[in-house]
């Protein structure tokens, strides 16, 4: 089978980064042209990280460390992450 460099496993329809993109065209499109955007990775994180991790918590039926696996991080970075967004 051929290594597949997009961002998306043998489940997905599309890659994750072309969603991404046309939201992010879609963001820019939406702003005043006289306020430059600010912080727009902090941005995208603080709108992406807490529907991921919900969803990853439910996957895993609230399971911390089947979770961390899942997302490819340290056990304790994830519990400070659920509490950081207030996630179970």
């Amino acid at each position: 089978m051929a290594n597949k460099k997009n961002s998306f496993d043998s489940y997905s329809k599309k890659p994750l980064k072309d969603e991404v993109r046309k939201a992010m065209k879609r963001y820019f499109s939406q702003l005043d042209q006289k306020n430059m955007p600010i912080d727009v990775y902090q941005l995208v994180l603080n709108e992406v990280e807490p529907p991921l991790l919900d969803s990853v918590m439910r996957f895993s039926n609230d399971n911390q460390s089947k979770a961390s696996r899942i997302l490819g991080i340290n056990r304790t970075t994830l519990r400070t992450k659920l509490k950081k967004y207030n996630i179970k």
